[in-house]
């Protein structure tokens, strides 16, 4: 097995359906997300470049990638996932050919070695990876390997997601949620849905999806600013991406946008990604002025019987650790962020001088009786 660094995209291109394919469905795993961030993100923000690496069997066929770009400038890189940062990226990993996840690993953990070494992929200070399952062995082989390399391995939790596994109808998900809580949504089924004064739409195609993204930023941001926040909207580059990346992934299937309409006004609406038959809720937004008809969970049982409906196995509302999620029998799924530092001295320093001036609570060594045995 052997890596190769990519530098450019367009160099990546002959290999897009092979990314999708090691991406097994997670939509921010896939190439669309990844090159849509780097369009936005990437090259224009300096010190950025891209540090793809892939990882090919004695046939050159793609069997492993590394999705990850380096910041921080040419000579003091921390290796970073792409999707990272204010766009908040869910279930970020490295990629492997199922069956060759172990040989895909310590490849690159050798090849990381080497370069803390030599520079012969470009030189690392540090890996920080966040938006990480904390389930993932990938992730946790890698630190396990650059840890018995001489590199040194922290990590702490990140924020949990939550997710909530689909029975095949509705009626039998509702009789999984407590007395209260079903008996709260029964309610709400009965005055809104059934009776007819609410209705869902989902946008069909590209002619559709302008306008019912206004509505969702829209709705976002009057609830948030009700709320005093920002919201997340009030980032034009943020925005941007989204614009763009939901109309590539509506092309490529991987996008359900849909609104509430309560009374003929739109109420309330919610931005999702697909994959793999998981549905993930990455954005939502609600009229301020109509909360007492309770649009966000009007909204919520709506959805989660046009996902039944689908045929989807799971519901995943992304980071974040609200209250609403447990009321629809959201379990929590732990993330980790795991930040490695290269055993050269330089990376060393530079490490001990963060650890000096920045808030290190909650970061916690790993030592080897950590590392686990999968």
């Amino acid at each position: 097995m052997h890596v190769h660094r990519f530098d450019s995209f367009d160099e990546l291109a002959p290999w897009a359906d092979d990314w999708d394919r090691l991406a097994a469905g997670v939509p921010f795993r896939g190439w669309t997300w990844a090159t849509t961030w780097w369009h936005h993100y990437g090259p224009a923000t300096d010190g950025r470049r891209l540090f793809v690496l892939g990882m090919f069997d004695h046939r050159d066929g793609l069997v492993g990638l590394a999705p990850w770009y380096l910041d921080g400038g040419r000579r003091h890189g921390v290796i970073r996932f792409l999707g990272s940062g204010e766009v908040c990226s869910d279930y970020l990993s490295l990629l492997a050919e199922p069956g060759q996840e172990r040989a895909v690993v310590s490849t690159l953990a050798h090849q990381l070695l080497r370069s803390d070494e030599s520079g012969n992929l470009g030189r690392w200070d540090m890996l920080e990876l966040t938006g990480v399952d904390a389930r993932d062995v990938l992730v946790d082989w890698l630190a396990g390997h650059l840890a018995l390399g001489g590199s040194t391995v922290h990590h702490r939790m990140g924020p949990p997601c939550r997710r909530t596994e689909l029975p095949r109808s509705l009626d039998e998900y509702l009789q999984g949620l407590s007395k209260n809580s079903r008996r709260k949504v029964r309610r709400l089924q009965r005055s809104l849905l059934d009776s007819g004064r609410a209705r869902l739409t989902t946008v069909a195609n590209l002619g559709e999806l302008d306008e019912a993204m206004d509505r969702l930023i829209d709705l976002h941001q009057r609830r948030q600013r009700m709320l005093g926040r920002a919201g997340c909207f009030a980032s034009p580059r943020f925005t941007a991406f989204h614009r763009d990346v939901a109309a590539r992934m509506l092309a490529a299937g991987q996008l359900q946008l849909h609104t509430l309409w309560i009374d003929g006004v739109p109420a309330a609406a919610e931005y999702q990604f697909v994959g793999d038959g998981v549905v993930y809720a990455y954005q939502s937004g609600m009229d301020p002025t109509r909360l007492e008809l309770q649009p966000g969970h009007a909204l919520q049982l709506a959805v989660l019987a046009w996902a039944i409906g689908n045929g989807y196995r799971a519901y995943d509302f992304l980071r974040g650790d609200e209250s609403y999620k447990s009321h629809w029998n959201a379990r929590r799924r732990d993330s980790l962020e795991v930040r490695v530092v290269a055993h050269h001295v330089g990376a060393r320093l530079r490490h001990a001088a963060w650890v000096a001036s920045v808030e290190t609570r909650g970061w916690v060594s790993r030592g080897l009786s950590h590392l686990k045995t999968h």
